[in-house]
């Protein structure tokens, strides 16, 4: 079993930055991949990026890639989306997930560990 709770997230103007967080529980969890998500209203849940225990592999979504970067602070069970040059268009809400497997296109309807979700409004 393993738990995902999120924070960070929040309103920011075009072109700003913001880090979000997501700090794992459970005994199990250095055998999943941290996966980032986001929704946006009325949109598919949209996969981000992903990265693997050690933090070596990591992955982020051609649209995104060159602005997010995944990592992860093993020391605190924790992994990190850092977003910069944001965008109106990265309005979402952003989960993070507990994934067995390592892709770089996930079906989000086939995992089962998820974060609460946080919210990210981005004004112009």
């Amino acid at each position: 079993q393993v738990q995902l709770v999120q924070s960070g997230g929040g309103l920011v103007q075009a072109g700003g930055s913001l880090r979000l967080s997501c700090a794992a529980s459970g005994r199990t969890f250095e055998n999943y991949y941290t996966a980032w998500f986001r929704q946006a209203p009325g949109k598919e849940r949209e996969f981000v990026g992903v990265v693997n225990w050690s933090g070596v592999v990591t992955y982020i979504a051609a649209s995104m890639k060159g602005r997010f970067t995944i990592s992860r602070d093993n020391a605190k069970n924790t992994v990190y989306l850092q977003m910069n040059s944001l965008e109106r268009g990265d309005t979402a809400v952003y989960y993070c997930a507990a994934a067995d497997v390592y892709r770089e296109s996930y079906d989000w309807r086939a995992i089962d560990y998820w974060g609460q979700g946080t919210q990210v409004t981005v004004s112009s």
